[in-house]
């Protein structure tokens, strides 16, 4: 390479890691509302209205304050998820009691903890029937 291919080259790498870096931030932002409707749509389907359920869920703390409503379970386990490792047992704990209010199996909830398979979960129980089982 030439000395002014690799200064060209060099004048180059900003721009490219700007736009590496917006086009990161663009699909955590599409991520982020994508799973803010489903736990929105979740929400409407357990008799929340819609538009509540998905500004708390885009809000990151009052996510965590609506997905402990939806499972029933008290606002000071909110304390709990503060706590490392404590933090993981509660948050299958609460998807298990969504799951079961859902009408799914309660070992859903468990499922969340899996990479990838956790979006599948989240598609199911927001689009999916109400009432069904897997049992035979």
């Amino acid at each position: 390479m030439t000395p002014e291919q690799i200064q060209q080259l060099q004048q180059m790498q900003p721009a490219a890691a700007a736009g590496l870096g917006i086009g990161i931030l663009v699909v955590y932002l599409v991520v982020w509302v994508f799973l803010a409707f489903c736990m929105a749509k979740i929400g409407q389907k357990m008799g929340k209205p819609f538009g509540t359920g998905f500004v708390m869920s885009l809000i990151p703390i009052a996510n965590i304050i609506y997905i402990l409503q939806l499972a029933g379970k008290p606002i000071w386990w909110f304390i709990l998820m503060l706590i490392p490792l404590v933090n993981i047992v509660i948050m299958v704990i609460v998807f298990m009691a969504i799951c079961e209010k859902r009408g799914k199996p309660g070992w859903w909830g468990v499922l969340m903890l899996l990479p990838i398979v956790n979006f599948i979960v989240l598609l199911m129980l927001a689009f999916g029937n109400g009432q069904q089982s897997l049992r035979a």
